[in-house]
């Protein structure tokens, strides 16, 4: 899962703009539950294999059974041992930089993230988040967050553009950040009044396109389907336009006017646990962000936000962030007919695309649970947003 801060928010969608949300480091936590975690790190061989990964019963029960004496209460100690259980080099997928973990500490589950943030002025600082990882019975569980560096014998390096190298105690990794300068929409995925931001990779391991329409004042986020696949979707019944992913619940709209989907919900349980299918709203497209192209947008929803945000949407001397979300948090899939109902109804008007923003279908933001040590949506707000 991926956790936020200790601090918690009951915030709606990101679309929301009248409402900033936590998006600390911790936030970067954003371990997903062990039966929903996707794993990024796969080597080489297994890429490879014409077969998946089979699990055992049998070696999850050994694995709880087994007693070991690492100290969670220090937070480098847990660094060291994370940094040391890591191969020489490991790849970060998502676009904000977060790189997850988790283990299981005499029978309790953690969940964590190291992660090397940007600020404005492209200096690089090394977060370290881990914490207990929360279920329904348990939403507000126990972590730590602290920023890494010299004082501590942590070394950050940067060996290139988008890798680093962190060494520590005798140990040094290659974390090489996800380079998706090249990544850009169709042309034809792109409406008239609408300017690509930058491409995002999610932590469920779904991409997307956002984007901002100019003239409604709406951001989007679009599916990349240039890329692979790695969900599954299924219709949902009684139009043919909506599709729901098997493994994430993402749920998308099939443009009536352009060959794209658009990302029209996320399931809300999982944004109450903070997990890795809690929608793409903390993991903005940080690398990729070019001059006023996030902020700019951000103004022109909140002018009252000049001078206060940076380039990337956070409030100056603070760890808020504001939040793009302009999905809906659904409980059940027939909360999804309102898009239809809208789109379908004005497919010829103006603003159609204001059909996609969940606000502008009436739905409550103060009804929606974010969470944010990132922006996240409700329960462990220690993702960064979360």
């Amino acid at each position: 899962m991926k956790k936020k801060n200790s601090t918690f928010f009951a915030a709606g969608y990101a679309a929301f703009i009248a409402t900033f949300f936590l998006r600390t480091a911790a936030a970067a936590t954003l371990l997903a539950g062990t039966a929903f975690a996707v794993i990024f790190a796969v080597s080489a061989a297994a890429e490879d294999a014409a077969f998946p990964k089979l699990e055992t019963h049998q070696t999850d029960i050994e694995e709880l059974m087994r007693t070991d004496s690492l100290d969670t209460g220090n937070p480098l100690k847990v660094f060291a041992f994370v940094l040391n259980s890591l191969p020489d080099r490991v790849k970060v997928y998502p676009t904000e930089n977060y790189y997850y973990f988790r283990f299981l500490h005499n029978g309790t589950p953690f969940a964590g993230n190291i992660r090397i943030e940007r600020d404005e002025d492209d200096k690089v600082s090394l977060h370290f988040a881990y914490y207990e990882t929360s279920a329904e019975w348990r939403l507000e569980t126990p972590g730590k967050h602290v920023v890494f560096g010299a004082a501590e014998g942590v070394l950050l390096e940067k060996i290139e553009r988008l890798v680093y190298r962190v060494s520590f105690g005798g140990k040094s990794v290659i974390f090489a950040l996800n380079d998706l300068s090249g990544v850009k929409p169709p042309a034809e995925a792109l409406a008239p009044d609408e300017k690509f931001i930058g491409p995002i990779f999610d932590d469920s391991g779904v991409q997307f396109f956002l984007a901002y329409n100019t003239k409604l004042k709406n951001f989007i986020y679009i599916l990349n389907e240039t890329a692979k696949a790695t969900d599954e979707l299924f219709p949902y019944e009684g139009t043919d336009r909506i599709f729901v992913g098997k493994r994430t619940g993402f749920a998308y709209y099939r443009d009536h006017k352009l060959g794209r989907k658009i990302l029209i919900g996320v399931f809300n349980n999982n944004v109450r646990l903070n997990n890795y299918f809690d929608g793409p709203f903390d993991q903005l497209p940080d690398n990729f962000i070019e001059n006023e192209a996030l902020r700019g947008p951000i103004l022109e929803q909140r002018p009252d936000l000049k001078g206060r945000i940076d380039r990337f949407g956070r409030i100056r001397g603070s760890e808020i962030r504001y939040t793009i979300a302009p999905y809906l948090m659904y409980f059940e899939l027939k909360e999804l007919d309102s898009f239809h109902k809208c789109a379908s109804s004005h497919v010829r008007d103006a603003a159609y695309y204001n059909c996609f923003v969940a606000e502008k279908l009436g739905f409550d933001p103060a009804e929606q649970e974010f969470d944010d040590s990132e922006k996240k949506p409700a329960a462990n707000k220690s993702k960064r947003r979360r």
